[in-house]
């Protein structure tokens, strides 16, 4: 099997499906929500212009409406794992700009690194986020439709609220408030800048996960492979695709069920596997997880307050 990891976790420094989820605390517990298979009718129904959940068949996707020097909106995947924003090539030419070859930036994605090039913008503009002039990287269309990826550049006051039963997305400046009826709060540490981090537990065992909405899977470091052992089931060989092009090979298995701030989530995908990123980020050494979008798009809505470092999760109701 083959996976993408679109707009997977990248750090640029300048060069010249989870199947079941529960509240597992008060208020009292949600049943699980029953995925097994429907009886086969056919549905038309708008496609989703920006938020999309994860269902059977799909992983969920969150766009941002961004302008770019004015034109737009170009749908850009928002990447919690980057800290740079990037378009492709085909929107590089819808803006007018040239391709600046030897202006180059690194990039660190899930699976390796690579150079890219750069072109100049003067403004980058979506609800109260506002960048000014400065080079956005140039890469490959890996985005599944989107015209490039949101980082984080910028974010460190506002909270971003996305709602994956109205395809909803708002970006704002965060005025402090605390999770509204119906949201698990997780408080969460900044790494390396923006990246979100926060404590769980996964079939028991501690773990270090980052969200990253970037990615559309869930992936997991050998520490955290190790200390589950034989708890994994229905090892599948795959691979997984980064930004920079770069190919590693995993094994997707079926993981025990997930705690995340008492929140239960059962039946998860991980992909396991010796990947760059984790090196990156020197998080070998203890069981680490990236959360992908076909965890992120099982919930009803995420709340992301990087002012007040907290998650806000509205569990998925049957």
């Amino acid at each position: 099997m083959r996976l993408y990891v679109l707009a997977a976790v990248m750090l640029a420094t300048s060069h010249a499906n989870a199947h079941g989820i529960e509240n597992a605390i008060s208020p009292p517990p949600l049943p699980p929500l029953d995925f097994q298979k429907p009886e086969e009718v056919l549905v038309v129904a708008p496609e989703p212009r920006y938020v999309a959940p994860t269902l059977r068949d799909r992983i969920g996707r969150i766009w941002a409406p961004v302008h770019i020097n004015g034109q737009g909106p170009f749908k850009l995947v928002l990447d919690t794992g980057a800290n740079r924003s990037v378009v492709t090539e085909d929107t590089a030419r819808l803006l007018g700009k040239a391709i600046e070859r030897t202006a180059t930036v690194q990039l660190h994605g899930v699976t390796g690194k690579a150079q890219v090039p750069t072109i100049e913008v003067h403004s980058v503009e979506v609800g109260d986020l506002l960048l000014d002039g400065r080079k956005m990287p140039v890469v490959q269309d890996v985005f599944g439709g989107a015209e490039g990826a949101l980082g984080t550049e910028g974010l460190a006051d506002k909270r971003i609220y996305i709602d994956f039963k109205h395809d909803a997305i708002s970006i704002l400046r965060s005025k402090g408030q605390g999770p509204a009826p119906g949201f698990r709060r997780i408080p969460v540490k900044l790494r390396n800048g923006r990246l979100l981090m926060f404590e769980m537990t996964l079939g028991g065992v501690r773990t270090k996960a980052m969200l990253d909405t970037g990615a559309q899977t869930t992936i997991g470091n050998k520490s955290l492979r190790e200390a589950l052992a034989r708890r994994t089931r229905n090892p599948e060989e795959t691979e997984i695709i980064g930004v920079t092009l770069d190919v590693a090979i995993g094994q997707s298995v079926t993981a025990p069920p997930v705690d995340i701030g008492g929140i239960k989530i059962s039946g998860m995908r991980v992909t396991f596997g010796d990947m760059y990123i984790f090196d990156a980020w020197k998080l070998n050494n203890e069981p680490a997880l990236l959360i992908g979008m076909d965890v992120i798009g099982v919930f009803d809505a995420v709340v992301i307050d990087y002012k007040l470092k907290e998650l806000h999760l509205k569990a998925r109701r049957s």
